[in-house]
């Protein structure tokens, strides 16, 4: 026999209710004017970021994928598309004939770099104009609460 549903109360339904509205929104407006600024998803963006910030500017694919949240075969086609505009480099791994690296090229970092005063400025415009510091700090405790919860 199952465990009877915990039902959420009035109050929690008001929170989810009010975080999933914020959270969609607020990655729908960032996708949104990603596309309309630079010409590209958001998860193009997040893919060029953790690029740019890793060591060389390359990851394993594997590595990618997990950083990014993505299923392989989903990163696998959003690197072809990020190839095919010369942002990305696909490359072979020497010790592993499986596995491939992803390069950041100096173009797609130029397109980064081009993009993301925009983002920013969204990201700030959206959320945290719209905090004090306590509700930014809270915020962040919250979010490290679920993302720990997740793992």
């Amino acid at each position: 026999m199952s465990a009877p549903t915990r039902w959420l109360d009035a109050e929690e339904q008001l929170a989810w209710r009010a975080f999933y509205s914020a959270a969609t929104q607020l990655i729908d407006r960032l996708d949104r004017e990603l596309q309309h600024d630079a010409g590209m998803p958001h998860a193009y963006y997040e893919i060029l970021v953790v690029l740019s910030e890793s060591p060389g500017r390359t990851r394993r694919m594997s590595e990618l994928a997990d950083l990014t949240r993505s299923s392989r075969s989903r990163l696998s086609h959003a690197v072809t598309k990020l190839e095919a505009r010369g942002w990305v480099r696909r490359r072979d791994c020497d010790d592993d004939k499986r596995g491939q690296f992803a390069d950041l090229t100096d173009v797609g970092f130029a397109a980064i770099e081009a993009a993301a005063p925009g983002h920013v400025e969204t990201v700030r415009k959206h959320l945290f104009d719209a905090l004090t510091e306590e509700q930014v700090e809270q915020l962040r405790k919250i979010s490290e609460a679920i993302t720990a919860s997740l793992k």
